[in-house]
């Protein structure tokens, strides 16, 4: 897996604009969609998440709902878990084999190692600049990305600030995937931006050793 990795906020995509806004970084080609909303009641997060699960289908998406394993398993679609959430062996039990599950690893190798091991299909790393969205969020350093992508065979995603001017010096430390939230919907020209992303990925991808432990 490599690309552009999206992630959904209700603060900046309120409404009916969240599945406008979904559908046109769909169609520029974003390599995963994934659902975050920590303000929705569960009758509103299931409506939507099957709308959006829709649009990912009719652009071949995988599609992923962040921290709630129940509804990933109503709707047989990807999860994503950070600390504290669900653990990934029970995701993997409860999905199967063939589901999306990413794990959030901070700046940890070890989280990373354990989480590979319990069953994780992609490993999240950061926040790598200062981020609107989780401002409080542990910073990571580039050396993570270098070291991940040499000990593990698993997707590497990038997340926290990035834009289209800073991405590049992830992809080169070792990320496959760019996770972005503020820096794409605040765009004024949301398709302009997401292309701007998804050029970063034109320039062929550092190639590192890869040893898997699992």
């Amino acid at each position: 897996m490599r690309g552009l990795y999206a992630i959904t906020d209700p603060d900046l995509q309120p409404g009916d604009s969240l599945y406008s806004q979904c559908e046109t970084v769909l169609a520029q080609g974003i390599a995963v969609l994934q659902y975050r909303d920590k303000l929705a009641n569960p009758t509103e997060r299931l409506t939507r998440a099957r709308r959006l699960l829709a649009l990912c289908r009719r652009y071949n998406t995988p599609f992923v709902i962040n921290d709630d394993l129940g509804l990933a398993q109503q709707l047989r679609c990807g999860v994503h878990l950070g600390q504290g959430d669900a653990a990934i062996k029970q995701a993997r039990n409860l999905l199967g084999a063939e589901a999306l599950i990413g794990a959030s690893c901070y700046n940890s190798g070890e989280t990373a190692a354990n989480a590979l091991n319990a069953g994780a299909s992609y490993l999240a790393f950061g926040r790598f600049f200062k981020s609107s969205t989780k401002p409080l969020a542990t910073p990571a350093d580039l050396a993570v990305l270098n070291n991940a992508k040499q000990q593990f065979a698993a997707p590497i995603v990038a997340i926290g600030g990035i834009t289209p001017d800073n991405g590049g010096q992830l992809l080169a430390a070792g990320a496959d995937m760019l996770a972005v939230v503020a820096g794409l919907w605040q765009a004024e020209d949301l398709a302009a931006q997401c292309q701007g992303y998804l050029a970063l990925f034109e320039t062929p991808a550092k190639t590192a050793p890869q040893q898997s432990i699992i």
